[in-house]
């Protein structure tokens, strides 16, 4: 079943982890492109642009580009 929408509780309840931004990165970095696609895309509007302001602040910046890419 497809999920649209959530909150940022929501995903971290869901997957059980405390950060789900983190946990996305964490996916990406482990090669899981298109699972960073899928939840990028359950997030609401408000949580997406929050991802993409966290992963400014906290993302090596040689993964940065690689990411946002990956999301738009």
């Amino acid at each position: 079943m497809k999920r649209y929408s959530k909150t940022v509780a929501q995903q971290c309840r869901y997957y059980e982890v405390e950060n789900i931004y983190e946990y996305m990165v964490e996916t990406y970095l482990n090669g899981n492109i298109s699972t960073l696609r899928e939840l990028y895309r359950e997030l609401c509007t408000e949580a997406r642009k929050e991802f993409i302001s966290y992963c400014f602040s906290e993302v090596n910046p040689q993964y940065l580009i690689e990411i946002i890419q990956t999301t738009v």
